[in-house]
């Protein structure tokens, strides 16, 4: 029989953290949260003095420690949080914590750790590695990642639990559509690919997708943190010179910051939103595996077995723009799909992982 869990402390690390996707993941599950605080005693621990980066989400948070970083995740969080258990949203977990639940995102660095280095890939492996074989149990965010999980022999298929993203946020935040005039795109004339320029993100067929001659004239956004440098290193940066791609990266400010060198321009939440809103379609070349076996929120247009084939996306994506009723069509039945993918579903999902292994944990 194991000790009784009272309580339950999200790992408030990522509220002092810049904002990445995955922390966007952590903040609007713990946001949603704050409706169920009281009733199961949901807390936050925070380290001392970092300075929230977030708003607060309306949930009781308190400093612990006097550590800071690394340092304070793993030793001085397994103390301050003994007796509860301890959820960590952003795939890092305190090696020392046996009571807890871990958000691994995705098996991204064990299939292609070349995206992240040698040395981060290892230390990420090896929290999730700990967390598998040590935890009450893991979280993902889709059945595909949860296959890729088992699959590396990570946890068991019945202690992964699938928590899928919300979309709904966006609709807090008013688009800001100068975003398309300062990049030069026209609406329903480009991709948008948010994502990066890492390995496994595959961008690069995508931007030679829209070198063809049947997609002239159009263009493809990506947009991700620290595209600048990186589109350099990947010699991909003839794209933007030719005006066949406008890369994004993500400001902290309110405002648009000045077109920077290299056709990379600074955006916002508003500016994503306005972006994702006036585009044509969502390039997602990293697969041939349709989305909806991840998520089931839309209805894509597949490349079977030929995810790797800028010939085959150039005809898919012409295709769309010379027949507006399919384009018509996908968009609607994504939207009606999208709409049952919320935050709020999200944290009741969580809350029922937590209230199953904690009954476990005290028998």
């Amino acid at each position: 029989m194991g000790a009784a869990i009272a309580g339950v402390v999200i790992n408030g690390k990522f509220l002092s953290a810049a904002p990445t996707a995955v922390h966007r993941v952590a903040y609007e599950l713990t946001r949603a949260l704050a409706v169920y605080g009281q009733q199961h005693d949901v807390s936050i621990a925070l380290p001392p003095g970092g300075g929230l980066k977030w708003p607060s989400p309306s949930i009781p948070a308190n400093e612990v420690g006097h550590l800071n970083g690394i340092a304070w995740e793993q030793l001085s969080l397994p103390g301050a949080t003994r007796g509860r258990l301890l959820v960590n949203l952003c795939n890092m977990t305190p090696f020392m914590v046996r009571s807890g639940l871990t958000m691994v995102h995705d098996a991204q660095v064990f299939t292609t750790p070349r995206s992240y280095g040698q040395l981060r890939s290892a230390w990420a492996r090896l929290h999730i590695r700990l967390a598998g074989s040590a935890q009450l149990g893991l979280l993902t965010v889709s059945e595909f990642a949860k296959k890729e999980l088992v699959e590396r022999r990570i946890a068991p298929p019945e202690r992964i639990h699938v928590i899928h993203n919300g979309v709904d946020h966006v609709l807090r935040t008013p688009p800001d559509d100068a975003i398309l005039k300062t990049l030069g795109l026209t609406p329903r004339r480009y991709a948008l690919a948010l994502a990066n320029l890492q390995p496994h993100k595959n961008i690069g067929i995508l931007l030679r997708a829209f070198e063809k001659p049947e997609l002239a004239g159009a263009h493809t956004g990506a947009h991700g943190a620290g595209q600048s440098h990186r589109l350099r290193r990947s010699g991909l940066s003839h794209a933007t010179q030719r005006g066949v791609c406008r890369v994004c990266e993500r400001s902290r400010n309110e405002q648009l910051a000045d077109p920077c060198t290299g056709g990379v321009h600074a955006i916002t939440d508003r500016g994503i939103w306005a972006a994702t809103r006036g585009g044509h379609v969502a390039g997602n070349p990293c697969s041939d595996r349709p989305l909806r076996r991840a998520t089931r929120s839309m209805r894509p247009r597949r490349l079977d077995g030929r995810p790797h084939d800028p010939d085959a996306w150039s005809a898919a994506l012409s295709r769309l723009v010379r027949q507006p009723a399919l384009w018509d069509e996908l968009a609607n039945a994504g939207r009606k799909q999208a709409a049952h993918f919320t935050w709020d579903a999200a944290a009741r999902k969580l809350m029922r992982v937590i209230s199953q292994v904690t009954r476990v944990q005290s028998r």
